[in-house]
């Protein structure tokens, strides 16, 4: 049986569009983090891992890489102790671990330097040598990926350039709550310049055009197939729920280990058991016996597999190492070096697979998400409302780019849960980009 794994690397725009600033310093802190941890343990095993970078996060990784990104949470990281103001040490402490204090100002700053740096990075002990190599690695994360995927020991795919939900802004009438929002949005165009857009930023960035392609929160449907495929891409890969709703049948695991064809879209279906084991259970688990785990879930597929069957695994490659021991570090080094050398599998990047066994079978998809439905992005009150806020804007000012990005999925994800980390900053962004649309709309209309 083969073996694939894709790790889905995303961040919203955090960047203020009237001010310019980051209001929030995930990508900053994922860089160091978890991105060139990523890829370092890529390399040291040889285990042929997919990514997914969304272009959107790409962009403010080169903001980073090129010093060029205003960050508060940065600047209170650099400035003299002794100069920080109230709101700087309110900002650095908010990142601080839940229920933990630190009252001096120069532990303060230390302790979240370290904070931010993976395991497999050597780093200094004083202030400036941690703050010179953190800008280091932020300008190796991407020709990193661009040297291991040139060498063939990875595989990059990409994603429309905001992380939109791509079947809502074809449709959203296809989210099918029973309380939905009173103004209608259908832009299938905002979706498809989304991804035109999202695969030609790609290429300037890496020189080459990506073959697979993962739909924002595995969100999928004919029309979006067609799309895909007719823009250049493959593959794209989905979760297994869609499969089954598609096909009208029952959960079996010998129609989930192959790619379907939709509209010349190859599409691949992770199998979801797998995938959240590593996303949610394993972080309690010691990192052995985790792994053992995962090589009898293995076996059991691939006793009931024939030899050209791939299972496909998907899931975040940043949020979940927070929960493990090591940041995963032991975890995905026991994890890769077992199953490089697992009797009877081989582990594959997705564009190989797909040369030597080219799906078969034509699918009529059912629309949906890795969730199955779309009722996290669309049918609560605040969810609704913020889809009519944007629907106004869209009526108004036409497609923009500031549009584009209140069209990413993540604002809708965040609005109406219970007080998630960041939310005054994701509706404060979401706003943001909507009033600049419409003063870039006024400014036309002066212009012309």
């Amino acid at each position: 049986m083969h073996l694939s794994i894709l790790w889905h690397h995303h961040q919203p725009t955090y960047r203020d569009p009237e001010n310019g600033q980051y209001l929030l310093p995930y990508v900053n802190y994922h860089l160091t983090k978890n991105y060139y941890q990523m890829a370092c343990l890529t390399e040291e095993s040889g285990f042929p891992c997919v990514f997914n970078l969304v272009p959107c996060l790409l962009e403010q990784v080169e903001d980073y890489s090129r010093g060029q990104a205003r960050d508060p949470f940065q600047e209170a990281l650099e400035k003299d102790p002794q100069q920080l103001t109230a709101s700087d040490v309110v900002l650095l402490s908010r990142f601080l671990p839940r229920g933990e204090k630190e009252t001096d100002n120069k532990k303060l700053q230390l302790r979240l330097l370290r904070s931010i740096f993976s395991p497999v990075i050597q780093t200094g002990q004083d202030k400036d040598s941690l703050l010179s190599l953190q800008k280091e690695v932020h300008k190796k994360v991407i020709p990193f990926y661009k040297r291991l995927w040139l060498g063939g020991k990875a595989e990059l795919t990409t994603s429309a350039y905001y992380h939109p939900l791509l079947p809502l802004l074809f449709d959203l009438g296809i989210g099918n709550e029973p309380i939905m929002p009173t103004l209608p949005f259908k832009y299938p165009e905002d979706g498809e310049a989304q991804i035109e857009k999202g695969r030609e930023y790609f290429n300037e960035v890496f020189g080459r055009y990506p073959s697979g392609f993962w739909p924002s929160e595995g969100g999928i449907s004919l029309d979006v197939a067609r799309v895909i495929a007719w823009e250049g891409f493959s593959y794209a890969v989905t979760d297994e729920n869609l499969l089954w709703k598609s096909l009208k049948k029952a959960p079996d695991r010998a129609l989930l280990t192959r790619p379907y064809s939709c509209h010349n879209l190859a599409i691949f279906f992770r199998d979801r058991e797998l995938s959240d084991l590593i996303s949610f259970e394993y972080q309690r688990w010691d990192a052995k016996d985790a792994v053992c785990h995962f090589e009898s879930k293995l076996d059991e597929r691939m006793r009931a597999q024939a030899n050209q069957a791939i299972c496909v695994i998907a899931l975040d490659g940043e949020n979940p190492w927070a929960g493990y021991k090591d940041n995963g570090v032991s975890f995905l080094r026991e994890l890769y070096s077992r199953l490089m050398v697992k009797e009877g599998l081989t582990p594959v990047l997705l564009k190989d697979y797909l040369e030597i066994n080219p799906p078969e079978e034509e699918i009529e998809l059912v629309p949906g998400t890795w969730l199955g439905n779309f009722s996290r992005w669309v049918g609560h009150p605040a969810k609704n409302a913020a889809w009519e806020r944007l629907s106004l804007a869209r009526q108004e000012c036409g497609p923009s780019e500031e549009i584009f990005v209140a069209e990413g999925s993540d604002w809708f994800w965040w609005f109406g849960e219970d007080d998630p980390a960041g939310l005054a900053e994701f509706a404060a962004l979401f706003d943001a980009y909507l009033r600049r649309a419409r003063l870039k709309r006024d400014k036309d209309a002066v212009g012309e």
